[in-house]
């Protein structure tokens, strides 16, 4: 089998599978007690630098939960430290900026990013490619917007006044802003691209923050920007968000081949959002899986039975996998999943 015969790759361009994909956002590491093992003693940042480490963390989910497919183990801000943005990842915290982008004077700190910078990606994805084989590798990176988000408040937000505050009050600032970081996402994806991966998926994690009008305005154009430079690619793009039930039907403009959608819109429902060219990902809700199992295989099988409404989809969390969650709950459900959808 090559790879875009995988069931995975099928599913994201709408053709027939033998039974529905599925892959966990976050399944490398996190919850694996294996991957805490290994990175005992070792920072976030450094270990996504290391192409052993990121090869032996992305197969490890592999390993154990049969998934159809591996998910590249970094960062959304790994391509913004290796442009030099001076940032850290602080446990239970997140990433955390030395230097807030706020002004014209701070965005003319923030250099384009070239492959050169990323060496270390484009070596860790061909190592991954030659070890999983028929197994397909996502890439991925942060969306402008969410990107953006951290440069301006300086680390995790709730509120997101101070990139709103620009976003309303500097309207060219802002797409300055983003458009430098589309061109870097780009630049990004396109590495991993040529370096092996199978598929990319665009994380725009905060996007929920905005109404549509906004996300309209300020914010599709620069991911529209990152998904028709990839169009060509010839691997599946995957945009995911979280809260963006409102947001589906432009997110669906925006240009990706699969939209993920998080647990809070029915997939049969946001189908009808995205329109019916687009497959669909998800949408488990991640906190039913410290639920009882039968619980767990009713919502799965429910997730499933909305998921036939859209032309392809792959089964996935409406987001990351929780640090502690149970990880045989995981190989229980990719067991579940393959089996109930078996054509």
């Amino acid at each position: 089998m090559t790879l875009n015969d995988s069931p995975f790759v099928r599913a994201c361009r709408g053709q027939e599978v033998p039974h529905t994909p599925v892959w966990f956002m976050r399944q490398a590491g996190r919850s694996l007690p294996e991957y805490h093992k290994i990175r005992e003693g070792i920072a976030m940042l450094d270990s996504c630098r290391r192409p052993d480490l990121v090869t032996e963390i992305t197969l490890q989910p592999v390993r154990r939960h049969h998934v159809d497919a591996a998910v590249l183990y970094s960062d959304i801000v790994v391509p913004l430290a290796a442009a030099g943005v001076d940032l850290d990842i602080v446990p239970g915290t997140g990433p955390v900026m030395a230097e807030p982008i706020r002004t014209e004077t701070d965005l003319a700190r923030l250099r384009p990013l070239t492959p050169p910078d990323v060496d270390f990606v484009a070596e860790s994805v061909r190592l991954l490619v030659g070890e999983l084989g028929s197994t397909p590798l996502i890439g991925f990176a942060g969306a402008p917007f969410t990107l953006a988000s951290y440069l301006i408040e300086g680390g995790p937000s709730r509120t997101y006044l101070k990139t709103k505050a620009m976003m309303y009050g500097d309207p060219q600032l802002w797409h300055a802003l983003l458009a430098r970081l589309a061109e870097s996402t780009l630049t990004f994806l396109q590495v991993q691209i040529d370096a092996g991966v199978s598929a990319v998926q665009l994380f725009d994690s905060w996007a929920g923050a905005l109404s549509e009008a906004d996300y309209r305005e300020f914010v599709m154009p620069h991911s529209a920007r990152v998904l028709a430079g990839l169009a060509g690619a010839g691997v599946p793009r995957i945009h995911f968000g979280v809260g963006t039930g409102v947001l589906l039907g432009a997110i669906g403009e925006a240009g990706a081949d699969v939209v993920g959608v998080d647990w809070r819109t029915p997939l049969d429902q946001a189908t009808k959002l995205i329109g019916p060219d687009r497959s669909v990902q998800g949408n488990l809700d991640p906190a039913v899986l410290f639920a009882p199992w039968e619980v767990v295989a009713r919502e799965a099988r429910r997730v499933l039975d909305e998921g036939r409404a859209a032309p392809g989809h792959v089964f996935n969390l409406g987001h990351g996998v929780m640090p502690e969650t149970n990880p045989d709950m995981l190989t229980r459900l990719v067991e579940l999943v393959h089996r109930v959808s078996a054509r």
